[in-house]
């Protein structure tokens, strides 16, 4: 059975940093693509970075620079680190898990539909 469980979600003032974590079970983790998604109130569920099994990353324009994916293969985990907290970064952050084959290629562009597995999201809370 697949599972992913995020953490390391909270409520903290703008500029203040973050580190969620997603520890991923039921597969072989590094045959799969993994990534980070939001969901703002009111908006569309949006992805935010990705990263393939042998580390190689992808990132949505808008937070270069203040987001840093990685993996931790032996520990089947990955992790977003979110620096300079701002309030538009409040949203419910879902990890994802997508099939690439061995080596965990990255496919497509960071679209939900490419995603086969889902965590169950932990709020991020960002005040001014």
């Amino acid at each position: 059975q697949v599972q992913l469980v995020e953490s390391g979600g909270g409520s903290v003032q703008a500029g203040g940093s973050l580190r969620l974590s997603c520890s991923a079970s039921g597969y072989t983790y590094t045959d799969y693509c993994m990534a980070w998604f939001r969901q703002a109130p009111g908006k569309e569920r949006e992805g935010v970075a990705s990263i393939d099994g042998d580390g190689s990353t992808n990132y949505v324009h808008s937070v270069k620079g203040r987001f840093t994916i990685s993996r931790d293969n032996a520990k089947s985990t990955h992790y977003l680190q979110i620096n300079s907290l701002k309030p538009d970064d409040t949203a419910v952050y879902y990890c994802a898990a997508s099939w690439g084959g061995p080596g965990g290629s990255c496919f497509g562009d960071l679209q939900d539909y490419e995603y086969n597995y889902w965590g169950q999201g932990t709020q991020v809370t960002v005040s001014s």
